[in-house]
């Protein structure tokens, strides 16, 4: 027997969504400003310890690990979350023709993004996600440590300032590294050192990616001992030489992420990766097998839909050194920095080169409108800041901060506001539907 969520929802309209969150150790507390704590409480309801632990990610989306509930229509209220719903993923099943045909085609039943919004106190660990082939022998080899057979591309778009390391620096800045910070040197030996020195700008890619690798597997599996001492002689030689000069940002950071995960390979590996700053607005993008760390701040994060991590440094959690460092595709250089492009006046979109997601800010100041033209994939819809009117065909729905909406295929969506309305857009990247048109 159909329930009444059933009946009234076949598909048609915005649907609301119950959200997520996660409680990780590197999250921002409510007390401190955590953006996903304060979009979950405004979303689900209060939480009685919301200013004592972190609150590290606001989900939405499918993942069974954050799963999102379709809200009946009417009920605001959060104390009836759990009674009557069922899981978006559930409804998308019951009603597959929200996807639209082509992303059926091409993922099934399933939204093929996961949309987040991160809070980060502290770094998260050195990490990489692998590409869809590896996290398929992973999840088969060792389903209980990854619990998914699908790729992780992702975007971080920066709501704050935001910190990140991302990808190798290159050869000819870690040449100066490894004339500056000795301490790498006795990680990873003299002869690794020396290959590196001797890399020529005429040198085949291949050859250098070859003693890259070499250089940082060797660094990643000191003995915790050897990087104990390393690390503590790194600290008193950069305590000693502040007194003397200003120290430079890399170095400071890694004194900060020695405070944060003492006595870790993670600290020195920094000196490997570009260490990227964001102003809101700006967004970064990573491909599988690249090596990433966030370091601090608040973002909108979109995604493939999947968890898989690979961790090697900075984390009490499982590492897997020996998997990240064989991974890694060792490539050099500054990461693209998307500033977005303008798709009308008062929204921004930001198009990573994966076909599983796009993202839209939408800045629509006092007594403006503007709208989403109608695509063939899902959106999913933030509120971040504000409140107005969201219109789908015949039905409007008042929003405010806090609200996430789920819009099926091929829906064109009005806003209005008489206040202000910050709104993020996540759906499947436009250029596949350029490309997929028959």
């Amino acid at each position: 027997m159909e329930t009444e969520l059933e009946k009234n929802h076949q598909g048609g309209g915005l649907k609301r969504l119950r959200c997520s969150v996660q409680n990780y150790d590197w999250g921002k507390k409510g007390s401190e400003g955590s953006e996903a704590a304060r979009l979950y409480e405004l979303n689900s309801g209060p939480d009685m310890e919301l200013e004592k632990k972190p609150f590290a990610e606001f989900w939405m989306g499918t993942h069974g690990s954050g799963p999102s509930f379709v809200v009946e229509s009417g009920v605001q209220n959060a104390d009836s979350f759990g009674s009557g719903t069922m899981s978006l993923k559930e409804w998308i099943i019951k009603n597959p023709n929200v996807l639209g045909h082509k992303v059926l085609d091409k993922w099934g039943c399933d939204l093929p993004f996961l949309f987040k919004v991160l809070s980060v106190a502290k770094a998260l660990s050195i990490q990489a996600h692998p590409d869809k082939e590896l996290a398929e022998v992973l999840h088969k080899l060792e389903p209980n440590l990854y619990k998914d057979d699908n790729h992780k591309p992702e975007m971080a778009l920066a709501i704050t300032e935001f910190e990140a390391l991302c990808g190798f620096i290159s050869i000819e800045e870690l040449k100066g590294v490894l004339r500056d910070v000795p301490e790498i040197v006795e990680l990873v030996g003299s002869a690794e050192a020396n290959q590196v020195m001797q890399i020529h700008d005429q040198d085949h890619e291949e050859k250098v990616k070859s003693v890259l690798r070499s250089a940082f597997t060797q660094l990643m599996s000191a003995s915790q001992e050897i990087t104990a001492e390393a690390i503590s002689k790194l600290k008193s030689r950069l305590y000693m030489e502040s007194k003397i000069r200003q120290l430079t940002g890399k170095e400071q950071l890694v004194l900060q992420l020695e405070r944060q995960y003492p006595a870790d390979i993670g600290v020195i590996s920094a000196f490997f990766l570009n260490y990227v700053k964001l102003n809101s607005g700006e967004a970064l993008y990573l491909g599988a097998n690249e090596p990433h760390a966030y370091l601090y701040g608040d973002c909108i994060e979109c995604m493939a839909t999947s968890d898989n991590v690979v961790r090697a440094g900075l984390t009490p959690k499982l590492r897997d050194i020996p998997t990240l460092c064989s991974m890694l595709t060792y490539k050099q250089g500054f990461p693209e920095i998307l500033k977005g492009f303008p798709l009308s006046p008062y929204i921004t979109r930001y198009l990573p080169p994966f076909d599983e997601f796009e993202v839209d800010r939408c800045i629509l100041p006092r007594g403006a409108s503007t709208v989403f033209p109608a695509i063939p994939g899902p959106s999913i819809f933030l509120i971040m800041v504000g409140e107005g009117a969201m219109c789908a065909g015949s039905s409007t729905d008042v929003v405010m901060e806090g609200d996430v909406l789920f819009a099926p295929a091929n829906s064109e969506i009005s806003v209005s506001t008489q206040s202000e309305l910050h709104l993020y857009r996540a759906g499947v990247n436009s250029r596949l539907f350029q490309t997929l048109r028959w």
